[in-house]
C-alpha cells in the first residue's frame, strides 16, 4: 500500500497536472526534456536546434520547415521565474566566435521557443516549444526514491568493488573500513567518507574510465548544496534488512541520505521531470569505445536506468489530465562526424543494442521510441585518403590542443586528417563481454579505438548574419520529436 507521503505526491503532480492541460488548451505547449549523461552534447544540442529554427537552417527531413510551413520561430520570455534561461546567445557565441564547445550541463534551465506555422489544412496555428536541460546524472538519482539507504549502501559498495572500479575506490574502502556502522555518530569521520566517496565517483567519471552508472549525480554537480548535510554522506557496509542504532553514524548517514531525496530528487521529479512530453536523451557512445569494455557495460546499464524513470505511453486525454506520459522518446548517438558515414549505421546499431530490452518495454507500453546518429554541430568534413594501394575513409576537422594520436600532440590550430576506424559489427559478441582494448588499461596508441575530440568548425560570417552551423541528421531528430504537431 502506498504511504500516506506518496499519496500527497500523487495528489499534487495530478494538480500540476491539470494546470498544464488547462493552459495547454489555449497555448498548445510541447515540453521537450533534453538529457544525457556528462560530456554527451546538451548544451550544443539545444543551440544547434534553436539557431536553426530561428534562422531557417537547411533542415531537408523536418517537414514543416523544408515545405515552408513554418512561417518564423522565436524565442519568447522564460516561462518559470524560479529556472535559470538557457543562455543560448552565450553558448553560440561560443561555438561561432571562440570555435570552442560550450561548458557542460549543471544545473537545470529551461528555454521557450514559439513556432508559428501552417497546418497542413491550412489554418494558421502556433506551437510553444519549452525546452527543458537538465543533467542526466539527475535522472539516475530518481530510483532512489524506492530504495532505502541500507539497499543502496549495498548497490553501491558492490558496484564500488567491480573492474576498475575497484581500484579507484581504493582510498574510500580503506576508509570505510576503519568504521563501524553502530558507533556515535561521528561528523568528521562522515566528511571524510563523503569526500572519498566522491572524489572515487569523480575518478570513474574521467575519460580514461567513462563510466556512467553514479549515483548519486549531485555528488559530482553541487550547485548552491555544496557542504550540506545533504549532500555528505556514503554507503556503509551494513546489513539490507537492518536497523540503525538511535544516534549511531550509520542513523546518520541514513538520516542524510533521506534529506537528500526530500531536498534534491523530489523537487525535481515533481516540478520538472513528472511534466515532460517528449525526451531526447544525448549519448556519448564513442568515450565508451576509447575507454573499453567495461565502460560500454556501464552505459548500457545506465541507460537501462534512464528509461526506467520515465511514465511512458501514449498520451490520452485521462493521462494527461491527471498523469502525463512522455510519448517520444528519441535515443540519439552523438558525435557521428568522429565517424565517416559508413559507419553511422553500426553506430546507431550499437545504441539500439544498448537500450533494446528498456526500448522493448516502451513500445509495448504505446511509445514511440528511435535510434539516431546526430551531431548537432558538425565538426568535420569527410574525405579519401591514399594510403599505398588503398584510399582509406577518413575524416578532416581540428582537434582540441592537447589531443594526442600516434604520439603527436595536437596543438588546437592544425586541421588534420585521420582514419576513425570502423566499429564492431558483432554486437552480439560485443555485448556477451567480448573485449577490446581501451584507455582504461593501455596507453592512447595501443587502445583498439581512439576518436578524437574536435574544435567547433570555423565558419564566416555573412554580413551581420550568424552563420549557419553544419549537422548530421539534426532535422531528422527533430521531425520525430515535434514534427507530428506541426501538422
Amino acid at each position: 500500500m502506498p504511504s500516506l507521503s506518496e499519496l500527497v505526491e500523487e495528489a499534487r503532480l495530478s494538480a500540476r497536472a491539470l494546470l498544464d492541460y488547462g493552459d495547454g488548451l489555449f497555448n498548445p505547449t510541447v515540453r521537450l526534456g533534453v538529457t544525457g549523461l556528462s560530456r554527451a552534447g546538451k548544451t550544443v544540442f539545444i543551440t544547434a536546434l534553436v539557431h536553426g529554427l530561428t534562422r531557417g537552417g537547411r533542415f531537408p527531413v523536418f517537414e514543416s520547415l523544408a515545405t515552408g510551413r513554418i512561417a518564423k520561430a522565436r524565442l519568447a520570455p522564460q516561462p518559470d521565474d524560479a529556472v535559470p534561461r538557457f543562455a543560448y546567445e552565450e553558448h553560440l557565441r561560443t561555438l561561432i566566435d571562440e570555435r570552442r564547445w560550450p561548458n557542460s550541463t549543471t544545473d537545470i534551465s529551461e528555454l521557450r521557443l514559439v513556432i508559428d506555422y501552417q497546418r497542413a489544412s491550412g489554418a494558421d496555428r502556433t506551437l510553444t516549444l519549452d525546452i527543458v536541460d537538465y543533467p542526466g546524472e539527475w535522472l539516475l538519482d530518481l530510483p532512489l526514491l524506492n530504495k532505502s539507504y541500507e539497499e543502496w549502501s549495498a548497490e553501491s559498495l558492490a558496484l564500488s568493488r567491480q573492474g576498475p572500479r575497484r581500484t579507484l575506490a581504493a582510498a574510500f574502502h580503506t576508509h570505510l573500513a576503519t568504521l563501524d556502522a553502530k558507533a556515535p555518530e561521528n561528523e568528521q569521520a562522515t566528511l571524510i567518507a563523503a569526500r572519498l566517496f566522491t572524489d572515487y565517483l569523480r575518478a570513474c567519471r574521467d575519460e580514461r574510465f567513462a563510466m556512467s552508472l553514479l549515483p548519486p549525480g549531485r555528488f559530482l554537480m553541487p550547485g548552491n548544496l555544496a557542504g550540506s548535510p545533504a549532500l555528505t554522506f556514503a554507503p556503509l557496509d551494513v546489513a539490507s534488512d537492518g536497523s540503525a542504532p538511535d544516534g549511531s553514524l550509520w542513523a546518520m548517514m541514513k538520516r542524510r541520505y533521506e534529506a537528500y531525496k526530500d531536498v534534491v530528487v523530489r523537487p525535481f521529479f515533481r516540478d520538472h521531470f513528472s511534466r515532460l512530453d517528449r525526451q531526447i536523451v544525448l549519448v556519448d557512445a564513442l568515450s565508451a569505445f576509447n575507454a573499453g569494455p567495461e565502460a560500454l557495460h556501464d552505459l548500457e546499464a545506465a541507460l537501462a536506468g534512464i528509461l526506467d524513470c520515465f511514465r511512458i505511453g501514449r498520451s490520452t486525454i485521462l493521462s494527461t489530465l491527471f498523469r502525463p506520459r512522455v510519448d517520444r522518446i528519441l535515443f540519439a548517438a552523438t558525435k557521428a562526424d568522429h565517424l565517416h558515414h559508413l559507419s553511422h549505421d553500426r553506430l546507431e546499431d550499437v545504441l539500439r543494442r544498448t537500450v533494446t530490452k528498456a526500448v522493448s518495454r516502451s513500445e509495448l507500453a504505446g511509445a514511440s521510441v528511435d535510434v539516431v546518429a546526430i551531431a548537432a554541430v558538425r565538426a568535420t568534413k569527410e574525405a579519401l585518403v591514399q594510403r599505398g594501394r588503398d584510399k582509406l575513409p577518413s575524416i578532416l576537422g581540428t582537434p582540441i590542443a592537447g589531443e594526442v594520436a600516434n604520439g603527436e600532440t595536437f596543438d588546437g590550430e592544425t586541421e588534420v586528417a585521420t582514419f576513425p576506424g570502423d566499429l564492431p559489427t558483432d554486437l552480439d559478441g560485443l555485448f556477451a563481454g567480448g573485449s577490446f582494448r581501451g584507455l582504461s588499461t593501455d596507453a592512447a596508441d595501443k587502445a583498439d579505438y581512439r576518436f578524437l575530440r574536435f574544435r567547433p568548425p570555423l565558419l564566416t560570417r555573412d554580413g551581420g548574419e550568424e552563420p549557419a552551423l553544419p549537422h548530421i541528421r539534426l532535422d531528422r531528430a527533430l521531425q520525430f520529436l515535434i514534427g507530428d504537431r506541426l501538422q
